[in-house]
């Protein structure tokens, strides 16, 4: 069975396997976004290693997520369209969100590499 963590980062909860990338929406302490940064989670709130689990409440004391940013990039575009019937209104917005993909690179639990 496979090794995997779930994580809390970027106002979203993701669950993550080493080797794999992720595209995370924003890293509030990382500014600017380096390519090949190397990044350190520590809102771990479940490690799964074949039938052993360890759950944390909140986080896991301990344990790390550890990746690296590949590059950063913006994700299709958002729009917002409002329109008021009768009154000759129409608005349209639009934003783009900013974004960065995170490849995990390993698991640990004090220490221990998984």
């Amino acid at each position: 069975m496979s090794t995997y963590a779930i994580i809390e980062t970027g106002g979203q909860q993701l669950r993550v396997e080493p080797g794999r990338f992720y595209n995370i929406r924003h890293f509030p302490s990382v500014i600017p976004i380096e390519r090949d940064r190397k990044i350190l989670i520590y809102r771990v709130l479940m490690i799964r290693q074949g039938s052993h689990i360890n759950l944390g409440h909140p986080w896991l004391e301990g344990a790390v997520v550890r990746g690296r940013i590949s590059h950063a990039h913006f994700e299709k575009k958002i729009t917002n369209f409002k329109m008021i019937p009768k009154k000759k209104t129409r608005r349209e917005l639009g934003h783009r969100q900013k974004s960065a993909r995170f490849i995990v690179d390993s698991i640990s639990m004090n220490g221990e590499s998984r």
